[in-house]
């Protein structure tokens, strides 16, 4: 059964996917670029590093807009209920890397 967030959830990967499938063909002209001597090796890590905080930061802009037109079609009462899911869940994945930086922490002493 279809709900109301599918559209928005096949908006937001359409998008993951349009930037990534743009990575990938910039990440080709960048090694077409070094292979012919056109630009230097750091310069094309450079330009692919810069590339990818940008598609980082539209990807973040992408999601925070997909969010916000999801809210707006709920009501009050199902935007206090999802955002009182979101804290648990971000207080779950929390505690999950306290786990995991606790139990990395034990390996590495017992290593020592």
């Amino acid at each position: 059964m279809a709900n109301v967030t599918d559209p928005f959830r096949q908006i937001f990967l359409a998008g993951v996917g349009a930037l990534a499938m743009g990575a990938d063909k910039t990440q080709e002209i960048l090694d077409t670029l070094i292979k012919k001597g056109q630009i230097t090796v750091d310069q094309g890590k450079e330009i692919a590093s810069e590339l990818k905080a940008d598609a980082d930061e539209s990807t973040a802009d992408l999601r925070d807009e997909i969010i916000r037109a999801q809210m707006q079609t709920m009501t009050k009462e199902q935007r206090d209920a999802f955002a009182a899911r979101v804290a648990e869940i971000a207080a779950n994945v929390d505690e999950d890397d306290a786990l995991k930086a606790q139990e990395t922490a034990e390996a590495k002493a017992a290593q020592s």
